[in-house]
């Protein structure tokens, strides 16, 4: 029945300052950018990688949504790396803040937590 993920949607509160976390801090290719005039909208795809999206949009005053690490619904976004360190240290470089590397007790992968400009809890986790 399903296939595979095909894209990732995020809205943004303040869509400049997403914009470049995503592209500057976090390093994905921007796609396609688009003004949705109707909407008073704009609508980015970013590439992850050769097979994931994320959309990134913009609305007028959207309204915020909890997103403490035990609130319910989407939980956090997790990106793969090969190097946990350089990976923290390239985040930490550019101001991001990150909780301490933690080790999962039952696969011994290491992984940490930091957030997006809007506060949405996203993951490095090492292969």
């Amino acid at each position: 029945m399903i296939a595979a993920v095909h894209h990732i949607a995020i809205i943004c509160a303040d869509y400049e300052r997403s914009k470049a976390f995503y592209t500057q801090v976090l390093g994905l290719q921007v796609v396609q950018e688009v003004y949705r005039e109707e909407r008073r909208s704009w609508k980015l795809d970013l590439a992850l990688g050769p097979q994931y999206i994320i959309e990134l949009f913009s609305f007028p005053d959207p309204p915020p949504r909890p997103s403490r690490p035990e609130a319910c619904g989407l939980r956090h976004l997790a990106f793969a790396v090969r190097d946990l360190d350089t990976a923290v240290q390239q985040l930490q470089q550019q101001g991001v803040i990150t909780e301490p590397i933690r080790t999962d007790p039952h696969t011994g992968k290491r992984f940490t937590f930091f957030t997006d400009p809007d506060g949405l809890p996203l993951e490095l986790y090492e292969l």
